[in-house]
């Protein structure tokens, strides 16, 4: 192992100070903090009182909007927070939803089991194919992980595993009900569990990445060799990222199973992969509340493209995503965080 000199160590440890974000005065922090708070208290009432207000198929799509927004949140905490492109979340995201469809038909497990379940087993996937890729960067790292999104439609169809697959079939599930005396619709309470699953999801999420670990995360998207000289293992970190961003994700898999009651291989192509990702862009990399907003986008616009123009719906959801990215450049938390510093500033010029 070489040396580092204590000057050299110094100037490491100066460069990621200065690269980190400054703290700003406590009493701004503390203001900023409460707003948040009573801005998320609001949309969760809202979300709350939704499903009483709505149809099943509305309903339907809000559910299916959260699934989407947890699968871009583990995307996120490894592209965002990381720095490591990964186009191979589909694949993650299918094994997700095959480990619950697995269970429920084959092992007779109730679906709310299977959730646990799907998430160790796409955290150890993760964790162990994040491993071996750390000797890859950037779009290196990228295109192996399309490799691996390429080739699990195929994977699912092989022979070998098609008597717990179902093959080109799949597998049909049943949509679980509301227990006996909840006057709910399968969906309602479908709806309920997926908001509890989520906002549990999401909390925990926002105390990883500001504990120790979330910490250690973004020191090595901003100053890899500064972190190591610190003392961060960055194989480890970077290896329990991609662990952590497959956990989210498997657990969106196997909810997206149970909410669609269905899974086949042709339902987890490759695009699935770009849409998480675009999901992550337009919500803003690197931020919690963007997985919603991204989620939201990938639900809802391809639907709307397609009431616009039936014959081109693709080319509508392509025009709508150019609009995006040209009125939001850093998406759409990035957008709001420069309206707002806008207004401070025209504050404080102002008095």
């Amino acid at each position: 192992m070489s040396v580092v000199s204590s000057s050299v160590a110094r100037d490491l440890r100066a460069g990621a100070s200065a690269s980190a974000p400054r703290a700003p005065s406590p009493v701004p922090v503390a203001g900023f903090q409460w707003r948040r708070l009573w801005g998320a208290g609001v949309v969760l009432a809202l979300a709350i009182a939704l499903p009483f207000f709505t149809s099943d198929y509305r309903l339907f799509q809000a559910t299916m909007a959260m699934i989407m927004a947890l699968a871009v949140l583990g995307l996120n905490m490894l592209v965002g927070y990381n720095g490591q492109l990964s186009l191979g979340h589909g694949a993650i995201y299918a094994l997700g939803a095959y480990t619950a469809a697995v269970l429920i038909e084959h092992a007779g497990f109730p679906w709310w089991a299977t959730l646990p379940v799907a998430a160790a087993v796409c955290f150890v996937f993760g964790f162990l194919f994040g491993w071996p890729a750390l000797r890859l960067k950037g779009h290196y790292l990228a295109l192996a992980t399309f490799a691996l999104a390429l080739a699990t439609p195929q994977l699912l169809k092989h022979k070998a595993i098609e008597p717990w697959t179902g093959g080109v079939q799949g597998i049909v599930l049943m949509k679980p009900e509301a227990p006996d005396g909840w006057p709910l619709s399968p969906d309602q309470w479908l709806y309920g569990l997926t908001l509890l699953v989520t906002v549990f999801m999401f909390v925990l999420a926002w105390n990883i990445l500001r504990g120790r670990l979330g910490r250690a995360t973004i020191a090595i998207r901003e100053q890899p060799i500064a972190a190591s000289a610190m003392g961060i293992n960055v194989p480890y970190v970077k290896a329990m990222t991609f662990g952590i961003s497959a956990l989210y994700t498997g657990v969106a898999g196997a909810l997206g199973a149970v909410a669609a009651a269905f899974v086949a291989p042709d339902s987890f192509g490759m695009f699935v992969s770009v849409f998480f990702l675009v999901g992550a862009v337009v919500g803003g990399l690197g931020t919690i509340a963007g997985a919603i907003v991204g989620g939201i986008f990938i639900q809802f616009v391809p639907n709307i493209a397609d009431q616009i123009s039936k014959s081109a719906p693709s080319a509508i959801y392509a025009l709508f995503l150019i609009l995006s990215m040209y009125v939001m450049p850093m998406g759409f938390v990035g957008l709001v965080r420069s309206l707002r510093r806008r207004r401070q500033a025209r504050t404080a010029s102002g008095s």
